[in-house]
């Protein structure tokens, strides 16, 4: 059986409306660890590692989560997301972990504040008339036209040039129509994250962080496309959300042994070091490690990819310092690294 610890969804801002005693959800209940003005909205949970975990299993993971943060948003709560699956050890973790991120938390809330998400995909209404369409423009029609009076007939080649050249003309459509609809909805945002399009039906997959004062002429905007595409495309929106898109935080945990490694590995030999000790080392490390440099030499390739590990490592145990003790140094003695071993940061 697993160590049990503290799930958490989120942090709100307990200054506004206070720390939130209990909240039931499914056969647990929410609630809230507070630290200085900040608290973490938790469960107690087994600690279990969402990263190999079935995509079904994940997919009910995450509605459970999403529907408790934005409960708490509909108590009047501001609260900045957790990434899915983000456990602390126990109260004096959870804390610890408030207390690595203070800064960066309460800059957060002051930039979501009054701020609110709305999601936005558009699809094609008809992808088949789309492509029938396309099919008809000059250069592809006359490229078939041009295959079809060739007396040696229509090779699998000329068949896979024209699939190329329709998928190319729906690209080209479908960036098009994504730059004046995500132009347009920018004029009422204050940002714009572009999502993974799922399939070829999909025009944009877009967050928008606008201010809540704005929704409506938001939705006028939405409307007014809408309108001006009349049957062509299909706009759905999603909200008001809390800025997944935008504020979703992770907590990264660092251990000493990877830290301890990533330094010797590049021949950092003294009990400290600032980011440009460390960029340098990873220069020189690399330079004399490139596999392009020694491609007959046996396990450079593999020597360089450790390198590059290494400087990634010590980036961000670098990062995790300068949050903890607001220095331009990171320190290596194991001591020191307990103090420093979280970074809390925005998710990219």
């Amino acid at each position: 059986m697993n160590e049990e610890g503290k799930y958490i969804y989120g942090i709100i801002n307990s200054n506004t409306h206070g720390s939130l005693e209990s909240y039931d959800i499914e056969d647990k209940k929410a609630y809230s660890i507070p630290y200085k003005d900040i608290s973490v909205i938790v469960s107690n949970e087994e600690i279990v590692d969402y990263t190999h975990m079935h995509r079904d299993v994940l997919a009910r993971l995450l509605v459970r989560h999403q529907k408790v943060i934005e409960k708490i948003m509909s108590l009047g709560y501001t609260i900045i997301p957790l990434r899915l699956g983000t456990f602390a050890i126990d109260k004096a973790d959870a804390k610890d972990i408030l207390n690595k991120g203070y800064i960066l938390i309460k800059d957060i809330f002051k930039k979501m504040r009054g701020k609110i998400e709305i999601d936005v995909v558009c699809t094609w209404s008809d992808l088949t008339l789309v492509l029938k369409e396309l099919n008809e423009e000059k250069e592809i029609k006359e490229y078939r036209e041009m295959l079809i009076a060739r007396s040696k007939g229509i090779t699998v080649d000329d068949q896979m040039k024209v699939g190329f050249m329709l998928k190319k003309a729906l690209d080209d459509k479908r960036e098009r129509y994504a730059f004046k609809i995500q132009s347009a909805l920018k004029n009422v945002s204050h940002d714009l994250k572009i999502h993974e399009l799922m399939d070829d039906k999909m025009i944009i997959n877009s967050a928008f962080l606008i201010n809540k004062d704005s929704q409506k002429e938001f939705d006028r905007k939405i409307e007014s496309l809408n309108n001006e595409f009349a049957e062509k495309l299909n706009f759905r929106c999603v909200g008001p959300l809390p800025p997944y898109s935008f504020y979703t935080l992770e907590i990264e945990k660092m251990q000493f042994k990877d830290v301890d490694w990533a330094r010797k590995k590049l021949g950092l030999l003294n009990d400290f070091s600032t980011k440009d000790e460390i960029k340098k080392a990873y220069r020189s490390r690399a330079s004399s490690s490139h596999p392009d440099k020694y491609p007959d030499t046996p396990g450079m390739e593999r020597e360089f990819n450790e390198i590059k590990m290494a400087y990634k490592t010590l980036v961000k145990y670098y990062e995790a310092c300068k949050q903890a003790n607001k220095t331009e140094v990171c320190y290596f003695k194991e001591e020191e690294f307990k103090k420093n071993s979280v970074l809390v940061r925005i998710r990219k």
